[in-house]
This record gives C-alpha cells, sequence and structure tokens, in this order.
C-alpha cells in the first residue's frame, strides 16, 4: 500500500471512527461485540481503499463498506445462533457510552433495545440517519431512493415510538 492511500485511510478514519463504531453497536448484542465488528470493519476498510474510485465521498464509501460488514455479521451470527439453539430526546453522541442504570439512560437503554429488535435494512436506515447523514448520502450508501429514505425513517420513527411506549 502507498504512503498516500495510507495518508487517505488514516484521515478518513479520523472524521469517522466515532460514527462506524455507533453503527457497528446497532449490529451487535455486546460492547465486546461491537469492538469485535469495529475491528473487522476497519480491516476491510483497509484491505478495499485501494480499490476505492471516489464515485462518492470517502466517507460514504466506509459508511457503505460498515454496513456490508455488519449486515454479513449478523447473518453469520443468526446462522451460529440458529444452529447451536433450535428519537428525538437522545443524542447520537451518547450511543457510543457504556449505558448507566439511571432514569435518564433508561430511555437510550431501551431505544437501543428498540432499534436492535428492527429488521437489518430498517437499521442500516436509522443508523445512518442518527449519524446526522442527509438522506441524499443514507441514498448513495443504502442504494435506495431519497425518497424512500424519507418514508423509511418516518416509519422506522414510528416503530420506535411504539416500542418505547410498550416498554412504559
Amino acid at each position: 500500500m502507498t504512503k498516500q492511500l495510507e495518508d487517505t485511510f488514516l484521515a478518513a478514519l479520523e472524521q469517522n471512527q466515532q460514527k462506524l463504531f455507533r453503527i457497528c453497536t446497532v449490529y451487535s448484542s455486546t460492547s465486546e461485540d461491537a469492538k469485535d465488528l469495529f475491528q473487522e470493519v476497519l480491516v476491510h476498510i483497509w484491505k478495499a481503499i485501494p480499490t476505492f474510485e471516489s464515485k462518492s465521498s470517502i466517507g460514504t464509501w466506509m459508511f457503505r463498506v460498515t454496513i456490508n460488514v455488519c449486515l454479513r455479521f449478523r447473518s453469520k451470527h443468526t446462522k451460529r445462533i440458529d444452529r447451536f439453539i433450535n428519537l428525538d430526546s437522545v443524542t447520537i453522541s451518547q450511543m457510543n457510552e457504556e449505558p448507566k442504570r439511571d432514569e435518564q439512560n433508561e430511555q437510550l437503554i431501551n431505544l437501543r433495545h428498540c432499534i436492535k429488535q428492527l429488521n437489518d435494512s430498517d437499521k442500516a436506515v436509522i443508523a445512518l440517519y442518527l449519524e446526522e447523514l442527509p438522506y441524499k448520502e443514507i441514498s448513495n450508501i443504502t442504494g435506495i431512493t431519497e425518497n424512500t429514505v424519507a418514508v423509511k425513517i418516518k416509519r422506522i420513527k414510528k416503530k420506535l415510538l411504539n416500542c418505547l411506549n410498550a416498554k412504559l
């Protein structure tokens, strides 16, 4: 790998590291799984960066790689389990913090639980939305139209609200 590619990787990682990790937490059941998944994401990005074609921003490309790795992880994890066993009041900066058991963070814990119940497609969309990415960028990452992104986000918010209300 050339020095230029290495510098590009490090600069992009510095800008997006926390966001990529938070996406990994959406697809993980424990903080240790999230850390392992994040390491897997970094390996995939590192290996794939020579193929980056600048058709989108490097951040958008990194999100796409992250979502794909997370979905593969989820698929493998689900198969393994099957084989062995027959949002507005929460800020995104809180998503990567280890939750504390007090009333203020109970809502965050419940939100995480509700997000983990979503299907993989909805998880990807809401994770990117919570990272405050514009609909156009979410569209580029997920491959669905901007209008579909807007509709999905509205529906996902409703699902999450219903899930949160059911916990009360």
